[in-house]
């Protein structure tokens, strides 16, 4: 394994990580997840789960453009204009999702978290991380939260002759263009193993 996900022997995936991947990795996590924030309760411990349910969900888009990315507007095409209706029906749909949308983002950072957590590396060699098919889901869900974060926050296009691929090492914006790009290889990395 060379940083990126293989298909493991018994099923699912693995990627071997050194303690300075693991550190980027869960870093990036705890950011996305106060990024997202802690739900509509503050705490999941001390929330009804009933009115949870049935609580209505914000209406209008997040002004945090990053945010705005991770939970877009429903029926509205970002790059022309929208008419009333499509306003309205995109708010109305957000009011029913929103929350369970964040809650779930929510739920696949912190299981990132807690599996970077679980990892012991010894040495140089790293650890070895193993993901089945739910925690897979997960990851994938996670990093491309962290890509479109990140994405979003440089300002990345689909012009592949973009000058961010072809920043100087002096850029401040680097080393965030650097982890956008190699979580880019993980996410694929990953999916390809899950392909049959």
């Amino acid at each position: 394994m060379a940083g990126y996900f293989e298909a493991a022997p018994d099923g699912g995936a693995a990627i071997a990580l050194d303690e300075v991947e693991i550190s980027i990795l869960r870093s990036l996590a705890v950011q996305l997840l106060e990024l997202i924030g802690p739900g509509p309760g503050g705490s999941a411990d001390d929330s009804d789960p009933l009115a949870a349910l049935l609580a209505d969900g914000p209406t209008q888009p997040p002004s945090d453009p990053a945010l705005a990315r991770l939970f877009p507007n429903a029926y509205c095409d970002p790059n022309k204009a929208s008419d009333a209706a499509a306003e309205a029906a995109s708010a109305e749909f957000r009011r029913y999702t929103e929350n369970d949308l964040r809650s779930r983002k929510r739920e696949d950072a912190l299981a990132v978290v807690h599996a970077l957590d679980a990892l012991t590396p010894a040495g140089d060699r790293g650890a070895v991380l193993r993901v089945d098919g739910d925690q897979a889901q997960r990851w994938l869900g996670t990093l491309n939260d962290l890509r479109l974060t990140i994405g979003t926050r440089l300002g990345v296009d689909e012009d592949p002759d973009s000058e961010l691929y072809r920043l100087p090492d002096e850029d401040p914006r680097k080393p965030l263009m650097m982890a956008y790009m190699w979580l880019g290889g993980l996410q694929e990395s990953l999916i390809e193993t899950l392909l049959p």
